[in-house]
C-alpha cells in the first residue's frame, strides 16, 4: 500500500476526540510511511488529517470539485491539488489514487462516500481494504445497521466483513496490511 484514502468531515464536529482522532491517524499514515488522498479542503477534519500529513513531511494529495475550490477552502499547502469538474469526478479520483479507504466522523457527503467504496468492494469494482475509525461511538448507529442487514439477510456475512470497524487507527491499518478481498460473489437475488 502506498496511499490511503480518508472521508471526514469538512468541519470539525462538537466532540474534541474527533479532531484528535484525525491527527492520531495522520500520525498513523506517517509511521507507515502513507501518502493521503482527500477531498482537499482545509477546514474542519479534512484540513487536520492533511496538516498532519504535510508537516510530516509525507504526500497529501487532495482532490476537489472546482465548485467546492472556493466553498470549503481548498489546502494550498499539499503536495498535489487536484481541481476535478464534479463530485462524480472527485470520488473516482480518489478511489483510482488510494490502496484503502477510511472513513472518521463526517457528514452525509462522508457516509455517501463510505457506502459507495463499500458497495463497489461487494460488487467486486475494486478490492482494497475499508474501515471505520469508530471515535466515540460516532459509527455504532451504523455498525448496529450494517449487523440487522446481515441478520435479516440483505448483506452476506462476507460481505458484512468489507467493513472493518476499529477504534484505533493504528489498529485499523495494521488489518488493512493482512485484508483479502472476500470470494464470493455478489451474484443472485439471493445476496440482494
Amino acid at each position: 500500500m502506498d496511499r490511503i484514502c480518508v472521508y471526514c468531515g469538512s468541519s470539525p464536529g462538537h466532540d474534541p476526540a474527533y479532531r484528535r482522532a484525525a491527527r492520531a491517524m495522520g500520525e498513523a499514515l506517517l509511521a507507515r510511511d502513507l501518502g493521503l488522498v482527500y477531498g482537499g479542503a482545509s477546514v474542519g477534519l479534512m484540513g487536520t488529517i492533511a496538516d498532519t500529513v504535510v508537516e510530516g513531511g509525507s504526500e497529501a494529495i487532495g482532490v476537489i470539485p472546482a465548485a467546492l475550490e472556493d466553498r470549503e477552502v481548498a489546502h494550498e499547502g499539499l503536495t498535489d491539488l487536484q481541481v476535478v469538474g464534479s463530485m462524480h469526478e472527485r470520488k473516482q479520483r480518489m478511489v483510482d489514487l488510494a490502496d484503502g479507504f477510511v472513513a472518521l466522523p463526517g457528514g452525509l457527503g462522508t457516509l455517501e462516500e463510505l457506502l459507495e467504496v463499500l458497495t463497489w468492494a461487494q460488487l467486486g469494482i475494486h478490492e482494497k481494504p475499508c474501515g471505520v475509525l469508530n471515535v466515540a461511538g460516532f459509527y455504532d448507529g451504523l455498525v448496529d445497521h450494517l449487523d440487522g442487514a446481515t441478520e435479516a439477510g440483505f448483506v452476506s456475512p462476507a460481505h458484512r466483513e468489507l467493513a472493518r470497524v476499529e477504534t484505533d487507527p493504528g489498529a485499523l491499518l495494521d488489518a488493512f496490511e493482512t485484508y483479502e478481498p472476500p470470494t464470493e460473489p455478489k451474484v443472485g437475488p439471493e445476496d440482494t
